[in-house]
């Protein structure tokens, strides 16, 4: 078993290696029609073709490249009508020669769509109809039985990849174009959201004024559900922070702490971060000060939530 499964990866590596030496002037081209393409890009195949046209399409879209799938058979019962003269059409078929794919071709001609033909044998029935052709030959299938297509369709989907990268290159497209298309995923999490999406608002922080009492501090934490309080002047500027931590040190020597005012026992000049800064920037921040609460404040230094280690949990940035 182990010797087949390592047969079957060398021939598909191979085949990969192989392809490199098609690569030409048309997957040049490709690139650059498909980069000032005005409409869409169409992957379009059928069986395990149309498999990984579908999966092109996707790593295309997510990529900056607006793609969709078109199955072959189905375009020739009405889904044709998604391609424009504005669309580039990329049809795929080892052979060339798949019946549905064929029949699609004088109909794409006629709507004006540039085509571009990955197929396995340039000079068959799709590859006369491209106006480019990207040749996707290989010498062996590595199916045991020579029939089920497998370097072939490994060969497809690693061209695939290499017009996304491509088109990344030249379109410029960067992290913070990917995330927008990933909104659910982690990193979409880390360069999207922002603080003033998680951080605790108005009643779900605590905020006091310097003459404060610590026992009305506390009063006012434990109204809140949160660990700690900022501290404010008249303005609502931020001035310090009064946390659990400054309670238990405090109590250790002075057991009428409580009576005392929050300034006189307060972390001046704590940590703070902008409202309009990355949710990611503030969990570096936490981790990297080994603090689990950090006041938000405006442009002006205001007071104006609290982002709490908690509330990242939630997120999933931690």
């Amino acid at each position: 078993m182990l010797k087949r499964a390592k047969e079957v990866l060398t021939i598909e590596a191979q085949a990969i290696t192989a392809m490199m030496r098609h690569l030409g002037a048309d997957f040049e081209s490709t690139v650059e029609i498909i980069a000032k393409c005005a409409g869409r890009v169409i992957v379009c195949g059928v069986g395990k073709s149309g498999i990984v046209a579908r999966k092109i399409a996707a790593t295309l879209s997510s990529t900056g490249t607006p793609s969709i799938f078109l199955h072959s058979a189905e375009g020739l019962h009405g889904d044709l009508g998604q391609v424009t003269a504005r669309d580039v059409i990329i049809i795929i078929s080892q052979s060339g020669e798949t019946e549905e794919t064929v029949k699609l071709l004088p109909l794409v001609k006629k709507i004006g769509a540039k085509i571009v033909v990955m197929t396995g044998n340039p000079k068959s029935t799709l590859g006369s109809y491209g106006d480019l052709v990207l040749n996707i030959a290989v010498k062996v299938e590595g199916c045991p039985l020579g029939l089920a297509p497998m370097a072939s369709t490994t060969v497809t989907m690693a061209l695939g990849d290499a017009l996304a990268a491509c088109l990344i290159d030249r379109k410029k497209f960067r992290k913070e174009d990917f995330a927008l298309f990933h909104p659910g995923g982690s990193l979409g999490r880390k360069l999207l959201l922002k603080v003033e999406d998680i951080m605790r608002r108005e009643s779900y922080f605590a905020k006091v004024s310097m003459d404060t009492k610590v026992k009305d501090v506390l009063w006012t934490i434990t109204k809140a559900r949160c660990g700690c309080a900022c501290v404010v002047d008249n303005k609502g500027k931020l001035l310090g922070i009064f946390t659990d931590g400054d309670l238990r040190r405090h109590l250790e020597e002075d057991a009428g702490v409580l009576s005392r005012k929050v300034s006189e026992v307060m972390t001046k000049k704590p940590s703070s971060i902008g409202q309009d800064k990355l949710a990611a920037q503030a969990f570096d921040m936490l981790k990297t000060k080994r603090i689990d609460e950090l006041p938000v404040v405006d442009k002006k230094g205001k007071v104006v939530g609290l982002l709490d280690v908690q509330d990242l949990l939630k997120a999933g940035l931690v």
